[in-house]
């Protein structure tokens, strides 16, 4: 019988890809539009969008063996591009993430997410030999692979990018056949010491779930006590490191919840951005009109902060719109993910969806006051090459778990 065309193809994922790229190119140009010498933005966003979409439909005929063959060595040239750069790269904004060639700025740690999910996938992949993340050795060795680019980011003073590759160790873990209650017991002294730095009655209601949580796992008694107390130092070891920071220190992370304490300082950019969008009502100013915007009252908005200028100038609806697509992305790499045969592409499915996850949820969050700002582009849509190019070569490998969905190798 002969294959249907959608078969072969992921047109959803395909279609909602070119569509969230076009939407960044017109939001680039608006936000760029008042700016001399703005054109060139989205000029180079457009020319490597459609650059972009060629590498996709290239990655998506691919056979999967290669991307695992080359996975390991992807990594490695990576972590040496990651390494160089902390010698030979420039300074920009205080982070020295970048190489210059002919006039492009390069990031690699962009492109080293993508190495860092595919040597993950390929070591968790049990025709790798039966690598299991609930044996503690496996977990450590697995967990070098992330930690690695985290640390040479966090060097580049780049805390943002850093903390995204930590954002796909518990989905691609938890995918690879992590215990529940090894995630759960990984995930609650970061919650508790969260809910604790909120309010001790925040952190109390949270130690009564874990309570609950313990007795309905029904591990023996001193495991259970041993994640207690975990929890419990977790929680009130937060006030106690907080008081020996230096009163500036304190009162840097105090903006990232309250931005109205540095208001012409760390907390501006925040407070502009939320008078954009709140500005923008259900229907928006329209396109080019909206006065934050087109008055440049946030700097360099066409890259981290684009999102207010389309809460601005195309409002709740035009918002709610790419938050829909990118849904949409996610909900089809996960779909991907499950129907594909091969745990190899699966995983790494599942990695690039906690990728698009993160990225909006912070990226938005941080647009509209209730996530600290923490520098990290919007996928497809922010202005940037590097970004631009590594999302979609993400898309296209995701595509390609779709056309290879039957394959096991």
């Amino acid at each position: 019988m002969k294959e249907k065309f959608t078969d072969k193809y992921d047109l959803t994922l395909l279609i909602t890809t070119i569509l969230m790229v076009s939407i960044g190119i017109v939001a680039i140009f608006s936000a760029t539009f008042a700016n001399s010498g703005g054109t060139d933005f989205y000029l180079k966003q457009m020319t490597f969008g459609i650059i972009g979409l060629v590498i996709m439909a290239g990655i998506s005929f691919l056979p999967p063996k290669y991307f695992s063959k080359f996975s390991y060595a992807s990594y490695g040239f990576a972590i040496i591009l990651l390494i160089l750069v902390l010698l030979f790269g420039k300074t920009i904004n205080g982070n020295k993430s970048w190489f210059y060639i002919g006039g492009f700025g390069i990031q690699p740690s962009e492109f080293a997410k993508i190495a860092t999910v595919l040597a993950l996938a390929n070591f968790l992949n049990p025709g790798e030999g039966e690598k299991n993340p609930n044996k503690i050795l496996d977990f450590i060795k697995a967990c070098i692979f992330i930690l690695i680019p985290f640390v040479l980011v966090k060097l580049q003073n780049d805390t943002g990018t850093s903390l995204v590759f930590l954002s796909f160790i518990i989905p691609v873990f938890f995918w690879a056949g992590l215990s529940p209650f090894i995630l759960f017991a990984i995930l609650t002294p970061i919650a508790l010491a969260v809910l604790s730095f909120l309010g001790s009655i925040y952190f109390y209601v949270g130690l009564v779930v874990v309570i609950v949580s313990l007795y309905f796992f029904k591990r023996g008694i001193l495991i259970s006590i041993f994640i207690f107390v975990i929890n419990l130092a977790a929680g009130y070891s937060v006030h106690y490191m907080y008081s020996k920071l230096q009163i500036h220190q304190q009162n840097r992370i105090m903006t990232l919840f309250d931005p109205t304490l540095d208001p012409l300082g760390s907390g501006y950019n925040v407070i502009q951005s939320k008078v954009a969008i709140g500005s923008g009502g259900i229907f928006g100013k329209g396109f080019l009109q909206g006065t934050q915007t087109q008055l440049r009252f946030i700097p360099e908005q066409w890259t981290d902060f684009i999102f207010c200028m389309i809460g601005e100038e195309f409002g709740l609806i035009g918002a709610s719109v790419i938050i829909i697509l990118y849904l949409i992305i996610i909900v089809r790499l996960i779909n991907n993910a499950s129907a594909s045969r091969n745990k190899f592409m699966s995983l790494t499915c599942i990695g690039f969806a906690s990728l698009f996850l993160f990225h909006l949820l912070i990226n938005v969050g941080m647009t509209i006051g209730i996530m600290p700002v923490i520098g990290i582009p919007l996928p497809l849509v922010s202005y940037g090459v590097s970004s631009l190019l590594s999302f979609m070569v993400m898309i296209g490998i995701g595509m390609n778990a779709y056309r290879h969905r039957n394959i096991y190798i």
